[in-house]
């Protein structure tokens, strides 16, 4: 009797619970994003916060906390209550590189978050200052071989490092890095020649292409962009080998309900197929791409391991 009391107990407790992840969100949901206002990151957010409050019927609030390469942003989201309002818009900063470029990371990449769905992909390009006399990669790393240490390269964000130390890595040239702090201070730089090579994302650098200030030489996507159909990506310039893809995905902390994170992936590949918000996101040069939370995390996985790899054969050392 007490055995069949203790079943009927925790079948109640079950329904219960289905019956109120059936009504879920029923307050406002947080979409942590780890970069400021105005990134790229930012602006995909705010894309998809507007249909999902119109179709789950509850405010998508974008909590903007920028900082060490988007590793504040995922502490937070990692300790936060798994009960589905409080959101990662991740990228591959802080899942695939941050964690091989710090030595203590107050997160687990692979543990500490579950995965909802795949949002798409940025469209990073090889750019140079127009007096580098180069039109494609391979002319750029010929040039490089030709006039040793006389080449800066510029990096404004962590896929930059990462993506630029890989490329002259397998190049095998040599060329001078040049941090900064973002992507903006560092074109203002490589359109004044200061610096004369950087890999960025096409949304900071597109009107100062379409004006002829820098040249774009190849693209970071494993397929042609729409937006620049006659560039051809790293891979077709020659460079079969590379396989950074810089990406973004939405995470919710682990352990968060299965329903849960079953509706919003359902919701938000609902979001990601609509033909408005694919423009939208066009626009930004950021390709859409919803995926199941299975195919997701098993990406995360692999791209942990694919970044690790490319940072310790390009020599970058956590700190």
């Amino acid at each position: 009797m007490k055995r069949r009391f203790l079943m009927l107990m925790v079948a109640m407790i079950g329904s219960l619970a289905s019956a109120a992840y059936a009504q879920y969100p029923t307050k406002p949901v947080r979409v942590i994003v780890p970069f400021a206002a105005g990134s790229s990151t930012d602006v995909v957010a705010r894309i998809l916060a507007q249909p999902l409050q119109q179709s789950l019927g509850q405010t998508f609030v974008i909590d903007n906390r920028p900082g060490a390469d988007g590793a504040l942003a995922g502490d937070m989201v990692a300790k936060a209550q798994p009960d589905g309002y409080t959101l990662l818009l991740a990228t591959n900063s802080p899942l695939s590189a941050v964690p091989h470029l710090r030595k203590k990371m107050p997160y687990d990449a692979l543990k500490d978050f579950a995965a909802i769905t795949m949002i798409g992909r940025y469209t990073f390009l090889v750019a140079v200052n127009p007096a580098v006399p180069a039109k494609s990669l391979r002319e750029l790393f010929d040039h490089a071989r030709a006039n040793p240490g006389k080449l800066n390269y510029a990096s404004g964000n962590t896929s930059s490092i990462v993506m630029s130390a890989m490329l002259t890595s397998l190049a095998g040239v040599k060329m001078l890095h040049v941090p900064y702090k973002s992507e903006p201070p560092a074109v203002v730089d490589l359109i004044s020649g200061q610096v004369q090579v950087m890999v960025s994302s096409y949304a900071t650098v597109a009107s100062h292409l379409r004006e002829g200030r820098i040249r774009a030489l190849a693209l970071a996507l494993n397929q042609r962009s729409p937006l620049l159909p006659n560039l051809p990506t790293i891979v077709e310039s020659g460079m079969p080998k590379f396989s950074i893809t810089p990406w973004a995905g939405m995470f919710a902390p682990a352990r968060t309900p299965k329903p849960v994170v079953d509706k919003l992936n359902r919701e938000f590949n609902v979001v990601l197929k609509r033909a408005d918000i694919r423009n939208l996101l066009d626009q930004q040069a950021f390709a859409g791409e919803g995926s199941t939370p299975e195919a997701l995390d098993a990406w995360v996985k692999d791209q942990y391991q694919v970044w690790g790899a490319a940072m310790r054969e390009a020599g970058i050392q956590p700190e």
